[in-house]
């Protein structure tokens, strides 16, 4: 069986990645999101173990002290953490993964796995950027404004992943992640058409 492929997608906060992951698994097949760990409190409609894995600071300190984390890192002072077996033992099943994680974790995650395909959200200004974050309704002004210092800094690292997608127009941005899927999925050295070449060889 082939393995599948683990797509890395980092944004800054109000780049519209959520949204477009959760489109992306509506439209393909063979493809999962990793349900990360994480030590901030839920918010509201967030469902345990389907949007995070929600823990302690002692719990999750106890998964870093067993190595149980292909990656983790600190965001706005709570810890997020991906587990490396379930994501392991899901590219082993043929089934492609999605990492949603900052920059920090996409940087560990190629070093482990260097077949990682990772992807960048940019929003298309950073007006844009401050009206959704402001839209949301979730946070004060000075939380925003927090959110859009940092978002200066993990946009910064655009230019280390392999590909960028520019969030102006949903619909195209969702098309151009598809078509990054797609195309990886037809790599020669993806082995998803072993059997058939050894067929058409033999």
């Amino acid at each position: 069986m082939s393995l599948g492929t683990l797509f890395i997608i980092s944004a800054p906060s109000g780049a519209g990645k959520t949204s477009l992951v959760a489109e992306l698994l509506q439209r393909l097949e063979n493809i999962q999101v990793s349900v990360s760990h994480t030590t901030r409190p839920s918010r509201p409609g967030e469902i345990d173990g389907s949007d995070y894995h929600f823990v302690t600071h002692q719990q999750f300190e106890t998964m870093v002290a067993k190595q149980q984390f292909i990656e983790h890192a600190k965001v706005h002072s709570n810890y997020y953490g991906t587990s490396e077996e379930w994501v392991k033992s899901t590219l082993q099943k043929g089934i492609d993964v999605i990492l949603e994680i900052d920059w920090q974790g996409a940087e560990q995650v190629r070093n482990k796995i260097p077949s990682s395909k990772s992807i960048f959200i940019l929003p298309p200004s950073k007006q844009a950027l401050f009206e959704r974050l402001k839209g949301r309704g979730q946070d004060s002004d000075e939380v925003i404004q927090q959110r859009i210092a940092a978002a200066r800094e993990e946009m910064s690292h655009y230019n280390e992943a392999d590909y960028v997608v520019i969030n102006d127009q949903f619909e195209l941005a969702c098309q151009e992640l598809q078509q990054i899927v797609g195309a990886t999925r037809c790599e020669t050295n993806s082995q998803r058409h072993e059997k058939l070449l050894i067929d058409l060889l033999s």
